[in-house]
């Protein structure tokens, strides 16, 4: 009798810890189900790589994500992947500024072309700065990148806001492929909604006036980036403002000669550097890559904050840019519907 109690005792513990271990085991992967990652949210990012804040290198995005520089919020229902970065860190070899910012594996010629989209809102960007310096209060959330050469930049859009503005400004460069060496490379920029990458202070404490046609912090846009048959097409849209589109040639240059180059950029450059012309093809048979996420133009060089690289006083203190996509795609470039452009 007592050997049969026995045993009957050790099957239900062994039933027991059974049903326990199951209950762990449907608990373990629940949670793991609940975790969401970028991936699952913009499931293109096998065709990217990244570079972190802090300098993190990630080239399989798969189940990827990373506490306090890109991961996932969600909102109203709605999922965001976040790129925050702070104003320093550990950067990439071609800058003195830090990213969250993925970085294209395939390359292309303009004459083959591309098409990258985004649809976003800017949350943060640094509340440092000198008003007097162009990059001062900016992130780049979206660009084109030569991969030979000078390694310029065809396409760079920027949002910017100045500290005590509502409304920011949204705008493109375009940098020059210069001519000869690099030294007199510029950038010649256009407004779309806001103002452009001119647009100043009168020194480094005064703020200009705040756009009325601008963007504020956390107000949705998109863009669409298209390149098809070296031809730039570029389409920004919003809720509550006007669709503007853009076309720029990537083979043959706006900027050949002296009589070429805008005044904007003799008024932005000519007192810091020499402005050469561009070279007549411009960008042609180069190879250039899309990035996107949130490059930020903040750092010690522009007057901002860096409390000595400290990235969670960075954060605690607003020296930091953060920029969010619910939506992006890439893919191969596209001739424009009904030649609207």
């Amino acid at each position: 009798m007592k050997k049969t109690i026995f045993v009957i005792t050790v099957f239900l513990a062994i039933l027991s810890c059974k049903n326990n271990s199951e209950v762990k085991t449907d608990s373990s992967s629940n949670e793991e189900k609940s975790v969401k990652y970028p991936s699952d949210v913009l499931p293109f990012l096998n065709e990217w790589k990244i570079l972190l804040g802090d300098g993190t290198y990630v080239d399989s995005l798969e189940n990827y994500q990373k506490e306090g520089f890109f991961y996932v919020e969600s909102e109203d229902k709605v999922d965001w992947v976040v790129y925050k970065t702070p104003n320093s860190g550990i950067t990439s070899r071609t800058s003195s500024n830090t990213r969250t910012e993925l970085g294209q594996k395939e390359h292309w010629i303009p004459e083959v072309g591309g098409k990258l989209t985004g649809t976003l809102k800017v949350q943060h960007v640094s509340t440092t700065g000198d008003a007097n310096i162009a990059s001062s209060f900016s992130v780049v959330i979206g660009q084109i990148h030569s991969d030979e050469g000078h390694e310029n930049e065809p396409l760079k859009i920027y949002y910017k806001k100045f500290p005590g503005h509502k409304k920011g400004g949204v705008f493109w460069n375009y940098e020059i492929n210069t001519k000869g060496d690099n030294a007199g490379r510029w950038d010649f920029s256009t407004k779309v909604w806001g103002y452009d990458f001119a647009y100043l202070g009168e020194n480094a404490t005064t703020y200009p006036a705040e756009p009325e046609d601008g963007i504020e912090l956390g107000e949705e846009f998109s863009y669409e980036v298209n390149i098809y048959k070296g031809i730039m097409y570029l389409t920004f849209t919003s809720k509550n403002h006007e669709t503007i589109k853009f076309t720029k040639s990537l083979i043959k240059s706006d900027f050949a000669t002296k009589k070429d180059i805008p005044q904007q950029v003799i008024d932005n450059y000519s007192a810091k550097r020499k402005v050469t012309e561009e070279r007549e093809i411009a960008y042609a048979g180069e190879i250039n890559y899309f990035k996107q996420g949130a490059y930020n133009q903040a750092n010690i060089k522009t007057g901002s904050k860096t409390f000595e690289g400290d990235i969670a006083k960075q954060y605690a203190n607003g020296s930091y840019a953060e920029v969010w996509f619910r939506e992006s795609s890439l893919g191969e470039g596209t001739a424009p519907k009904n030649n609207k452009f």
